[in-house]
């Protein structure tokens, strides 16, 4: 534990923003590591969402815990905001220094500290990415699961409770995480849980802070379940007339108890950018991208059963892949389907969105969405991870263009509540940022959000932990 004075330093602002103590303070810690200047602040403040960038004062780029733990303690008696920072891949306005204050990157706590294949766990920085950890446990025989597409950090992806391609067999962050350490808005270190794989040992805090973006304390160390590789793999494409059908063949398998191990849809709009972007040749129709694992004999079953399914519901040709070459040629578009789609309109800004409801209501939660794009008149590519009933929609729109804008965010809005009438959420893995606020009454209820707040009042009474994201500090508002 690092000790910490509650009591409060007078604030001198420097020319940068900060005030003079804190600065000489990170100084020390940090010397070279510490940095006010533009370019690097601008990056810290930007992420890929479609708001403006919104700089910090200031970036330093701990090694360790302890120094995370220092410079939250300085911040905690200056009363300076800090905000955590992984690869900047968020795309709802987490990063964005909206009061100002301190970015602490941890790109440079970046070491696979433990791996107990025996356990089938391992123990990583959170600067650590989901490529870094899947490389270091290459030779194991085990994986780690959770694939949101980008190359992620493992502290971004607990903050925000990521999930991804995998989830739908292996779940989200939320079902993977074990541990955390953690440091608290006062400076302190804590872990949340033993390695143990289940506990009744009070609150279960490893996962009040997963999912937490950041506002309740800022994650240095996880410790995560592994998984063993499968004995046989195999990938598979297949096209529909319609996005209801391949959403519908999806739905079937689950409820007959397909043991789907990924289950990809991207509509037309979305084929037509990756082949424009990775220059292959797909069928420009609503596809399914599919995996199936297990023994030999099950991703026979497997496949034959999805198959059967797919025709019924107007599907074409399966396109196999068996080879782990030829599986990581067919998923390698998928992975890049964000970035595709940007470039259907240079120069645009994305309004990314990722509702997700009950699989029964899906096709009609999509169905009715696309109709809602159509009409728009927007350029808005749909996919997502329908074996969980996840979608995005992305919503390209010229920042400079009003009119473009305001029918976005209208559209987003539309969405918003049309997830929440399936009975679903307002974010299914992106987490909610400054973007999704406004709707957690709506989806949770009032007294609920105000429990969030309480807990956030408890947890950073001085509001200095990523203000402003997830829940408003004060009682005005959700």
């Amino acid at each position: 534990m690092l000790a910490t004075t509650d009591q409060t330093v007078p604030v001198v602002r420097s020319e940068k923003g900060l005030p003079h103590g804190l600065k000489d303070a990170l100084i020390t810690v940090f010397g070279e590591r510490f940095t006010t200047s533009s370019a690097v602040c601008l990056q810290h403040g930007t992420d890929e969402s479609a708001y403006t960038p919104v700089p910090p004062d200031a970036v330093v780029f701990p090694e360790s815990t302890e120094e995370v733990a220092k410079a939250v303690a300085a911040c905690h008696r200056h009363r300076v905001p800090v905000i955590p920072f992984g690869v900047g891949s968020s795309i709802e306005g987490h990063l964005l220094a909206v009061h100002g204050g301190v970015s602490i990157d941890t790109s440079r706590m970046n070491r696979v500290l433990d791996v107990r294949p025996e356990d089938l766990t391992a123990t990583v920085q959170a600067g650590v990415t989901r490529e870094d950890l899947n490389r270091e446990l290459a030779s194991t025989g085990f994986f780690f699961s959770v694939d949101p597409g980008a190359n992620a950090s493992m502290g971004g992806m607990v903050a925000t409770a990521a999930s991804g391609t995998n989830t739908v067999r292996y779940g989200t962050m939320r079902d993977n995480v074990l541990s955390l350490c953690v440091v608290t808005a006062d400076g302190k270190i804590i872990r949340t849980a033993r390695r143990a794989r289940k506990s009744s040992a009070g609150y279960n805090l490893t996962q009040l802070f997963t999912g937490s973006e950041g506002t309740l304390g800022v994650i240095t160390e996880i410790t995560v379940k592994l998984h063993p590789q499968p004995e046989a793999i195999a990938a598979a494409v297949v096209n529909f007339p319609d996005v209801r059908s391949a959403v519908s063949a999806v739905i079937l398998a689950l409820q007959m108890g397909v043991p789907l191990a990924r289950a990809e849809m991207l509509d037309a709009l979305t084929i037509k950018a990756i082949n424009a972007h990775s220059r292959t040749t797909l069928v420009e129709a609503p596809t399914l991208f599919l995996e199936f694992s297990g023994s030999k004999a099950q991703v026979q079953e497997q496949g034959e059963a999805l198959q059967a399914l797919a025709e019924e519901q107007g599907g074409g040709d399966f396109r196999w892949a068996t080879r782990p070459e030829e599986r990581n040629r067919l998923w390698t578009p998928r992975h890049h389907a964000y970035f595709a789609c940007i470039q259907l309109r240079p120069g645009s800004r994305s309004f990314t969105t990722d509702a997700c409801v009950p699989i029964s209501s899906l096709a009609e939660c999509i169905t009715e969405t696309i109709a809602d794009i159509e009409a728009s008149g927007l350029l808005a590519p749909v996919f997502g991870h329908v074996g969980d009933g996840n979608f995005h929609c992305l919503l390209l729109v010229d920042p400079a263009q009003g009119d473009e804008v305001q029918a976005a965010e209208e559209l987003s809005h539309r969405l918003m509540r049309r997830a929440i009438r399936f009975e679903g959420t307002c974010t299914g893995e992106h987490g909610v940022g400054l973007h999704k606020v406004p709707y957690l009454e709506e989806e949770h209820g009032a007294a609920t959000v105000e429990v969030m707040r309480r807990i956030k009042r408890a947890l950073d009474p001085h509001n200095i932990l990523n203000p402003g994201k997830v829940v408003n500090f004060n009682t005005g508002g959700s």
